[in-house]
């Protein structure tokens, strides 16, 4: 292999790496509790991330993940329409 063709390799896989840590270490900018009737329970649960619409998906994967069993309850727990969201900056 040319020294070229390793730079070129090398230094994308420094860019890539360097991309995951910044999305990583990102500081948080807004946190929002979803709360979810679904399967005849109320779940209430917390994310975070860089924007509204980022935290309020995080909290909603949240609470689906622990209250479902099968993908199609997982997707219909997801399209469902939350009953409660509140969303703040920390």
């Amino acid at each position: 292999m040319k020294a070229s063709t390793v730079a070129l390799i090398t230094g994308a896989m420094l860019l890539f790496m360097g991309f995951v840590i910044y999305s990583t270490i990102r500081p948080v900018q807004v946190e929002c509790e979803v709360c979810l009737q679904f399967n005849g329970e109320l779940v209430c649960r917390s994310g975070r991330g860089a924007t509204e619409e980022e935290a309020r998906i995080a909290a909603q994967e949240s609470t689906c993940g622990g209250n479902v069993s099968g993908m199609a309850e997982l997707i219909a727990c997801r399209n469902a329409t939350p009953v409660r969201v509140q969303c703040d900056v920390p």
